[in-house]
Parts: C-alpha cells; sequence; structure tokens
C-alpha cells in the first residue's frame, strides 16, 4: 500500500483526529500528526470497524507498512476494530481518533504471547513491542481488553488478594513493552484489560501523559507495571484499578510521577527488590485505596533517594508500609544467606495528608468479592527491618493524618512482631489481627526525622501514637498526638537510643506520656513541649531504668 499524500490524508482523516491536532496546538504540546504526509489509515488496509470482523490482520498490516517505510502515523479512524494480537514497532505512531475503538477479541485463540518477550512476563498480550524506537500511542481514542470475556473468578495467586484460588494467567495483557526506548502515550483510554493494563521491562526514556486507566473487570487487574526501567515519567495520568496501580518492581532509576490520581483495592505505589533508585512522586491524589497506598516490601535490595510528596490521600487503608530484612527468604534468621550489599535508605515524605480508615471497603464497580487479612485492620505507618539490617535516613515533615481508631488492648500488647518482609498486613496478621500503634511503628531503623507531624483519630484507640523498637538516631520535632486515658501510653520507646523528642503537643489527656522498655535504651531526651495533659511522664518496664532518660518541661 502506497502512503497517502498529505491532499488525500486531509481529505480522509476524521475530524476528532484534526480536533486532537487542534488542541494539542492550543495546549502547546507537540502533535504527533502535524505536518505529516505518512500516515497509514487502518480502513485502506481492509479493516472493517463494525465491532464484528476481526481486523488482526488489517491492523497488523498498516503496523508493517508504516514501519517498513520508515515510520510515520498508523491511523485508527472511528468505529470499533476487533482485533487479536498487534505488534507494534519502531517510529510508528498509533493515533486513535476521538470516536475509535480497538477491541480486544472476547477469543482465546485470537491471542499469542509477544515474540521475543522473556517466558513468565508476556503471557499473552493484545498490543506489544519488543526492542522498538521513537514509538508512540496517542489520541482521544479507546483500547478496550474485553477482558470480561476471560472473568474466570480466579486470579493470580502469587498475589494476597486472591484468597488462595488457583491463578488464571491464559488471559491477556493489554499492553506489554520490552526493551523499548523513547516510548510515549498521550491521552488514550485504556479499559477493561483481562490482565495486568500496561506492562513495561526494561524500557528507557518513557513519557506517559493524560491517560486514563479503567481496569475492575478481573482479578489482578493492574493498572502500569514499570520493572527495571530508567528515565520514566508518568504525568497527568488517572487510574482506577482493582490491584496494584503502579508497582516499580526490579531495578528502576531516574522515575517521576506528577499530578496523577489512583485509586484500588491493593496498593498505588508499590515496590519489591532490586536497586530502585532516585525516584520522586508529586501531587497526586490517592482515593478509596485498601491494602496499603505506599508500599515496600524488599528482601536483598539497594533501594535509596525516594522522595514522596504533596499527597492526598482519602479513604486508605495503610497508610505507608515498608518492610525490609536483608536477605533473599525475607527472614533474618535460617539458613538465609545475606546479601554483600544490601540497603534501603533516604526516604522522604513531605506534606502528606491522609484519612486512613479502619478497615477495607469494597468497591462497588468490583463485581466480584475480595478477602480482607486479619492484619488489615486498624493500620499504621509502619517501618520493619530486622535482623541486622535497618531501615535508614527516614524522614516525614509537615504530615497529617486522621486515623479510624478504634484499636484494642489486645492489639496495643503485641511485642512479638515476626520477622519478615511482607505484605504490610502480613506482618500483622497474627490475631489479634492490626499493629500495636495506631499512628506509627517503627523497628530497626536508624536516622528517623519527624518534624510538624500529627497523629489523630476518630474513635477511642487504646495503643500507642508512636512505638519504637530498636530506633536510633531519631530526631522529633513539633509531634502532636491525640492522646487516650484508655491506652498505656502516648509513645512506647523499646530497647532504642539517641532520640530526642522536642516540641511534643499531647492533645487530649493520656495516661502516660512514655513507656520506656529494655535493658537497651540510652539516651532518651524529652524537651519541651505541651505535656500537661500527660498523667504521668515516664514508665520503666522489662529492665528499663530513669538513667537513660531525661525530660525537661
Amino acid at each position: 500500500m502506497d502512503q497517502l499524500s498529505r491532499r488525500k490524508w486531509l481529505g480522509r482523516v476524521s475530524v476528532p483526529a484534526l480536533s486532537v491536532a487542534g488542541a494539542s496546538l492550543i495546549s502547546g504540546k507537540i502533535p504527533q500528526a502535524e505536518n505529516r504526509t505518512d500516515v497509514y489509515n487502518i480502513r485502506d488496509f481492509g479493516a472493517e470497524g463494525d465491532g464484528k470482523v476481526l481486523d488482526t490482520k488489517a491492523i497488523q498490516d498498516a503496523i508493517n507498512t508504516c514501519n517498513n517505510n520508515k515510520g510515520g502515523v498508523v491511523m485508527v479512524p472511528a468505529g470499533v476494530f476487533l482485533s487479536g494480537t498487534l505488534e507494534l514497532k519502531s517510529n510508528v505512531t498509533l493515533h486513535l481518533s476521538a470516536e475509535a475503538k480497538l477491541l480486544g477479541s472476547p477469543r482465546r485463540e485470537d491471542y499469542t504471547a509477544g515474540k521475543g518477550i522473556p517466558e513468565g512476563n508476556g503471557n499473552i498480550v493484545f498490543l506489544y513491542a519488543v526492542n522498538a524506537e521513537r514509538l508512540s500511542i496517542e489520541g482521544k481514542g479507546t483500547i478496550d481488553g474485553n477482558g470480561l470475556a476471560f472473568y474466570t473468578g480466579k486470579g493470580d495467586n502469587t498475589g494476597p488478594g486472591q484468597n488462595g484460588v488457583n491463578g488464571n494467567f491464559d488471559r491477556p495483557h493489554l499492553l506489554i513493552f520490552y526493551q523499548c526506548a523513547n516510548l510515549r502515550m498521550d491521552d488514550v483510554f485504556m479499559v477493561a484489560s483481562a490482565y495486568h493494563c500496561v506492562r513495561l521491562l526494561q524500557c528507557k526514556h518513557v513519557y506517559i501523559d493524560g491517560v486514563r486507566i479503567y481496569n475492575r473487570v478481573n482479578k489482578n487487574n493492574d493498572g502500569f507495571h514499570f520493572n527495571s526501567c530508567q528515565y520514566v515519567h508518568l504525568i497527568n495520568s488517572d487510574v482506577q484499578c482493582q490491584d496494584d496501580a503502579c508497582a516499580l518492581f526490579g531495578s528502576n532509576k531516574f522515575v517521576t510521577v506528577t499530578n496523577c490520581s489512583f485509586s484500588t483495592r491493593w496498593s498505588i505505589f508499590r515496590f519489591g527488590g532490586g536497586e530502585s533508585q532516585n525516584i520522586a512522586i508529586t501531587n497526586c491524589l490517592i482515593y478509596d485505596t485498601y491494602g496499603c497506598a505506599i508500599k515496600i516490601s524488599a528482601g536483598v535490595a539497594g533501594i535509596q533517594n525516594f522522595s514522596f510528596s504533596n499527597i492526598v490521600m482519602e479513604n486508605v487503608t495503610g497508610p505507608i508500609g515498608i518492610g525490609f530484612s536483608g536477605v533473599n527468604s525475607g527472614k533474618s534468621t535460617g539458613n538465609s544467606q545475606p546479601a554483600r550489599k544490601s540497603y534501603l535508605r533516604n526516604i522522604s515524605f513531605n506534606n502528606i495528608r491522609a484519612n486512613v480508615v479502619a478497615l477495607p471497603v469494597p468497591h462497588p464497580d468490583i463485581h466480584f468479592e475480595l478477602h480482607t487479612w486479619e492484619g488489615e485492620k486498624n493500620s499504621c505507618i509502619t517501618l520493619n527491618a530486622m535482623g541486622e539490617y535497618y531501615i535508614e535516613d527516614v524522614s516525614f515533615t509537615d504530615v497529617r493524618i486522621k486515623y479510624a481508631g478504634g484499636g484494642t488492648a489486645e492489639q496495643a500488647e503485641k511485642r512479638d512482631v515476626p520477622n519478615i518482609a511482607a505484605e504490610y498486613f502480613g506482618v500483622w496478621d497474627k490475631t489479634p489481627g492490626g499493629p500495636p500503634a495506631y499512628g506509627l511503628y517503627a523497628r530497626n531503623v536508624k536516622g528517623l526525622s519527624l518534624h510538624n507531624v500529627r497523629f489523630e483519630f476518630e474513635k477511642n484507640d487504646l495503643r500507642p501514637a508512636i512505638v519504637f523498637d530498636n530506633v536510633q538516631d531519631a530526631s522529633i520535632n513539633g509531634l502532636s498526638l491525640q492522646g487516650s486515658l484508655d491506652a498505656p501510653s502516648l509513645l512506647r520507646v523499646t530497647n532504642s537510643k539517641d532520640i530526642l523528642l522536642a516540641g511534643v503537643r499531647v492533645l487530649t489527656p493520656c495516661k502516660v506520656l512514655l513507656s520506656l522498655e529494655g535493658t537497651g535504651n540510652e539516651f532518651v531526651n524529652i524537651d519541651g513541649g505541651e505535656l500537661t495533659k500527660a498523667k504521668q511522664q515516664v514508665v520503666y518496664l522489662n529492665g528499663a531504668n530513669e538513667k537513660s532518660v531525661k525530660v525537661r518541661i
């Protein structure tokens, strides 16, 4: 098929597509099809667009021709184009007009695994690319995975959200990109993937702007998956899904996420092991999210330089969970061999506002039930390292969180915390489920800073606001805490040293300000603040004594 002349293209391109180009000029974006004569309309290759006839071959022919002719625009005009697996290629811009829809076939036989995608990552897929460069997907149209056609009630049982059912792997991901460079996605609506929505594996220089994902028809309906990618920029996008909304696994580096909104059942920003470094997430809204909004669970890892700032969380559980074991099995004892270099450090949380609910709330638009775990009850911020490994240099600045409260005396008595870096609630799953603090629990942390932090609850809570266990070098200034006369103490510090609490405000009466526990405490200092609402300043338990603490009112 010969490429179209500019005059012919202007005659054939849909009005919505031209409107997209005009709007792009007004908004300052450079339209992908501006001044292009190398435009390939898939109807000219035989695509019917009636939503009934399978158009896979016609669309693939348009992509191949565009690629063979050294690139251009593959135009998807108004219509519903039913298709199976499509391979995108270098120098190709896939443009979806405003009334255009690429609709995934409901038949399994119309899909294949992506050629060249490592086994275990691809399964079967709707659209994919391997080793492609200068590839773009743009336009106001829709990519619809038709995922409900693949619903079996089963999910990938590697995740906790599947309640132990057998996995259902034989269903297509919506998009997979492997080892691609200079990849762009602009404005497209992606809906109803049968599995994960967008998976990017070992890609570089990725720009995603104004994309909307709605993915709630099946289990394991993730949003974005970035695996060992570099120079990734996600902006101005909206994700509503059922599983991880923005997972960053492996060794991702130089990633920014800005001006986005997210909602899901399981987690938003999820990190695993690998060497994830230099990641900045800012100006994001997180709502109706259960399974921890920000979650890091790492064994062997080299994680550093994460910044989370200007984030609003409404109706979440978690809300932040960091677990770090430093070893392969996720345990600090046994036969596990420690890594030569394993660390998790330099994590900052700035200007965070959150409303934390007591338990997950079912999403009305998810048509299947999901298991609620015992450990999800009455969640709090968790910093949990173990053994010889520490979470290092973590700061919370200008953070205000309102918790649902309702924590029990049995939860407050928890001392034997499992040495596992698992799902945040897995740490707290032992009955009675939930953590021993209502605001913040920290174990094996070095270099912890809290400045202008405020924790409150709605329903009376019988747990301390903060629990420190083997915390070293903590600077706390301007901490405001709601207390309870029914809780054993407002603060609990165990075997910790070099702790400075300055300017602490006790917002409501409490029985005891500080419970000091264990023989390993050193240089715990409380310096000033508004402490008069505490009926007693310090109690000493399990070998702790007054020599390790100083209080100056």
